[in-house]
């Protein structure tokens, strides 16, 4: 990882807060980015702000700072995932207290950022909600990580945690107790396995987190992070109502009192229609 200075200057606000923009492994920035980047830089300009690129791609905006990290961190959604379950990715912002995950196809709609900081939550982002959308989610709650506010020191946490991913006992009862003795027999060093954290802790876990298809790094830090951190806060489904946006934006704005959140996520994807009055041109 190496970082660079576009013509701005650091330091911004006591190192509380950096925007950082995940980017791709192209240089060609679309319209819909465009508008993305223009609503980052109308509200949010007087932070420190970021570009995350891979090592091999040079990409100047004026008044972004640049962070460079492996190419194998870009190119798909699968290596955006490992980027963002990478230990190595919050040390390089370690020297804030907070960090703001603005992808490209994220909007903001006002400067709220200190307030979020404020708020005490270690992770917020755009809540989940059953409709028509997004009809596998089961249980509303926040939330996605495209668009969210993530505590640093508390990401680093739940990396250096010391419990186990399951239990190493029930690991045991719940698969091979009642299986036939010579079946037991055979797998029994996988009993003495689980008890070692390179096996089974977070390090393992978020190692395989990408290999089941529709899981996102956000469900890690959602469905997870409290197992491995207990004090880990996340937002309530209210709260991330008010932080942002992501599917079924009318029915959130609804739900939200009629009013805009901080930001949103996916605008072109869902629901392109209701965000078109708030674009800026």
């Amino acid at each position: 990882m190496r970082s660079e200075s576009i013509g701005v200057q650091r330091g911004s606000l006591a190192n509380l807060v950096a925007v950082v923009v995940p980017m791709h492994n192209r240089k060609e920035i679309t319209a819909d980015e465009e508008i993305s980047f223009r609503h980052l830089i109308r509200f949010l300009d007087r932070y420190d702000k970021y570009l995350v690129l891979p090592e091999s791609l040079d990409l100047r905006i004026p008044g972004f700072l640049q962070r460079h990290f492996s190419d194998r961190f870009f190119g798909s959604i699968t290596a955006h995932i490992r980027l963002m379950l990478s230990r190595g990715f919050y040390e390089a912002f370690r020297e804030y207290e907070y960090i703001l995950v603005y992808h490209t196809d994220a909007l903001v709609f006002s400067d709220q950022l200190m307030q979020w900081c404020e708020s005490g939550l270690d992770y917020v982002g755009p809540p989940w909600l059953n409709c028509p959308d997004t009809p596998w989610v089961k249980t509303p709650k926040v939330g996605n990580g495209g668009f969210s506010l993530r505590k640093v020191s508390s990401f680093l946490k739940i990396f250096d945690s010391r419990r186990y991913a399951v239990d190493p006992e029930e690991y045991w009862r719940k698969t091979y107790a009642s299986v036939p003795t010579l079946e037991r027999y055979m797998n029994l060093h996988k009993r003495y396995l689980k008890r070692l954290r390179f096996f089974n802790g977070v390090r393992r876990e978020m190692a395989d987190w990408p290999k089941v298809s529709w899981r996102n790094e956000d469900h890690f830090w959602s469905d997870r992070g409290t197992h491995y951190f207990p004090e880990f806060k996340v937002a309530d489904f209210d709260t991330g109502l008010r932080f942002g946006f992501e599917a079924a934006p009318r029915l959130c704005f609804e739900l939200n009192g009629r009013k805009l959140p901080f930001g949103c996520h996916a605008w072109p994807k869902y629901d392109r229609a209701f965000w078109e009055p708030y674009l800026l041109r």
